[in-house]
């Protein structure tokens, strides 16, 4: 245990070091088996053997001169409610270890996700419509309710709606990030960011106070990937970072689903380009339960749930909208109510939650 420890701490350090990654540093552990040990070596023999070379390389002697301030963080962690599992041990999660570029370790605020319990990606564009948000909704909320732990990044769009709906239905949810584990990136997710540990847990393998960084992002695609058995993209462009999610889950031979859309529909040119390279359609939250061989705990029947209890007048507007978000004209001109009156159903829907305005005088069902 004590040797572990020592072995975790040394990881640590050298884990920090400039220009020295996940695969420098694996192929230095399965050279010398020893962090202590690599730590002792001189840089000019590491060189000599071409484990280092050229920028990385470089300084490696003079960052032996940090280890004491390494030290001094890695013993802070715990106070920021923070772990490091590192490959070293048991915790690491199974569904990464095979994979090349592999975090030699993992920052983790809550749990990790169960080895045992089948997991998916919801993944999609950040930019996402009303429509998007809400089928990631529902069907991360479908998934969870059946057993399937849900994974993402926390980033606006599908990913918090992902996250949500899972919270929501009661189940378990982990955020990847792409900065430190201490870090709330975007802000606007800060509750969401302190509800996810209480069910699962926040990951990242970029070092407390690493700010959110655009190379990071792909980066830590590959994680939400690899730790899940299929990937759901809901929306995404042609040139979506989402779609890197889903390249990283095709070389690591996860299944890949994706939501259709309409052709002429931007957010889903990049969904619609995977379904014809072959990824699976989903129409419904059971076309991603069959994979995993489990079944909904109850049916979605979204119209006859929320027509419930609504008034005459109420029913006829509410009967108008769908996902998608209408302009006031056209419900007006849909229903046959009055502007004014139209308004004042309206607004009762949306106080009553069956509704959202999207934007100014726009208005679509929630699910």
């Amino acid at each position: 245990m004590a040797q572990l420890i020592q072995e975790k701490e040394y990881l640590y350090w050298l884990s920090q070091a400039p220009s020295i990654g996940a695969v420098t540093i694996r192929k230095l552990w399965d050279r010398y088996h020893s962090f202590e040990k690599i730590y002792n070596i001189e840089e000019k023999e590491l060189r000599k053997e071409k484990l280092l070379s050229g920028r990385i390389g470089a300084g490696f002697d003079e960052w032996k001169g940090q280890l004491g301030r390494a030290l001094e963080t890695y013993s802070k962690l715990e106070e920021k409610g923070i772990r490091y599992v590192t490959f070293l041990e048991e915790e690491y999660p199974k569904r990464l270890r095979p994979l090349y570029g592999s975090p030699s370790g993992l920052y983790v605020k809550g749990k990790l996700p169960r080895e045992h319990r089948p997991s998916a990606a919801v993944v999609g564009a950040r930019g996402c419509s009303h429509y998007g948000r809400e089928t990631a909704k529902m069907l991360a909320s479908a998934l969870a309710s059946a057993g399937v732990q849900v994974i993402s990044g926390m980033a606006l769009g599908i990913d918090g709606a992902g996250h949500r709906g899972a919270l929501d239905a009661g189940g378990d949810t982990y955020a990847v990030l792409g900065c430190g584990a201490d870090v709330c990136y975007p802000q606007t997710h800060f509750s969401m960011y302190l509800e996810i540990p209480q069910k699962g847990g926040i990951i990242s393998e970029y070092k407390p106070g690493e700010p959110p960084a655009a190379r990071n992002f792909p980066m830590r695609n590959r994680i939400i990937s690899g730790l899940s058995d299929a990937v759901v993209v809901v929306e995404a462009r042609e040139k979506s970072g989402s779609l890197i999610t889903a390249d990283c889950g095709l070389e690591q031979g996860k299944e890949i689903f994706a939501v259709p859309g309409r052709i002429t529909d931007s957010l889903s040119g990049g969904c619609n380009e995977l379904i014809r390279q072959g990824a699976g359609i989903v129409t419904s939250p059971e076309d991603i339960l069959d994979f995993f061989q489990l079944q909904m705990k109850k049916k979605l029947i979204v119209d006859e749930k929320n027509e419930n209890g609504l008034a005459k007048n109420e029913k006829m507007v509410y009967s108008c909208l769908d996902l998608q978000p209408k302009f006031i004209d056209r419900v007006v001109e849909e229903s046959g109510l009055a502007l004014g009156e139209c308004l004042t159903v309206l607004l009762e829907l949306e106080l009553k939650g069956r509704i959202v305005q999207t934007a100014s005088h726009y208005y679509a069902k929630k699910l």
